[in-house]
């Protein structure tokens, strides 16, 4: 599993038909420490994750495994929109509070 910041949404009308009904998402690498890892991943999301949220996403043939994409041609699934976590016992992302992650 990866950390991640959803940046942008993907809006395609012409598709593979094994695709219609997913919701595709632009999501910003981020370490365990909270900083821009640099990169981008589409995944598709399969928890509703909103624009802005940081979340956990897997890719591979995992990102295959969920309800949502099985047999469908996805290299990246987002499956957890993160609360918070911490590291060392120090936090270093909540969304309920203002912790300084950086902007993607």
């Amino acid at each position: 599993m990866l950390f991640g910041k959803v940046i942008g949404t993907v809006v395609s009308t012409q598709k593979s038909e094994s695709l219609v009904g997913l919701k595709l998402l632009i999501v910003g690498n981020f370490d365990a420490d909270g900083k821009r890892a640099g990169g981008y991943v589409v995944a598709a999301d399969s928890v509703g994750a909103g624009l802005g949220e940081m979340v956990l996403y897997a890719t591979g043939s995992s990102a295959r495994q969920t309800d949502i994409t099985n047999n469908r041609p996805v290299d990246a699934i987002i499956m957890a929109v993160v609360d918070t976590w911490d590291v060392g016992g120090k936090t270093v992302f909540s969304k309920y509070e203002s912790v300084d992650t950086a902007d993607v």
